[in-house]
């Protein structure tokens, strides 16, 4: 590497056991294309999306061309245009099918609605005791979950409880 005595934004750093010394360089051409070369996953994107386009033009062709121009161009062996309109309903039903399938067995796993394993289970937390020592900064205490009591008190509220009880009596 040869030293330059122009500014560059890009600095190479060579720490050696001598001194540390800061050189400003240009780098070769070959480093730069091994640096920022092409990744496989763009140039599978690039040809999987080439590949696509060239397949869907190919497929509205035969299904969409009068079969006399298809003849006139040279081309006279191709698919049943049956399977034009066949292939792709298939795989709408097929997709319908797997998503009420797969819906189907999440209403099966769950259990109903009146069961306590949606209430407790193996891993339920109780939430543990807070300490109030009159300290400002206060640890944030660990995950757990809140009882389903504490949680009927804050959306009914107790005193909607004593209302309907002292309706109910007076009634």
């Amino acid at each position: 590497m040869a030293d330059s005595s122009v500014t560059s934004p890009r600095r190479m750093l060579s720490l050696s056991k001598e001194r540390a010394t800061v050189s400003l360089s240009d780098l070769d051409s070959e480093e730069k294309v091994e640096e920022h070369g092409l990744k496989p996953s763009e140039v599978y994107g690039f040809v999987g999306s080439i590949t696509t386009l060239i397949t869907t033009a190919l497929f509205f062709t035969w299904a969409y061309v009068p079969e006399p121009w298809l003849h006139y161009l040279g081309i006279t062996y191709y698919p049943s245009r049956y399977w034009a309109l066949a292939v792709p309903a298939y795989v709408i039903v097929t997709v319908v099918l797997a998503i009420t399938f797969y819906i189907g067995l999440n209403f099966m796993a769950t259990p109903s609605a009146i069961s306590l394993s949606t209430i407790f289970d193996e891993y339920s937390r109780e939430p543990m005791t807070r300490r109030t020592d009159g300290e400002d900064d206060q640890p944030i205490e660990p995950i757990s979950d809140i009882p389903i009591s504490q949680i009927n008190d804050l959306m009914f509220g107790s005193t909607l409880l004593q209302e309907k009880k002292k309706k109910k009596v007076y009634t």
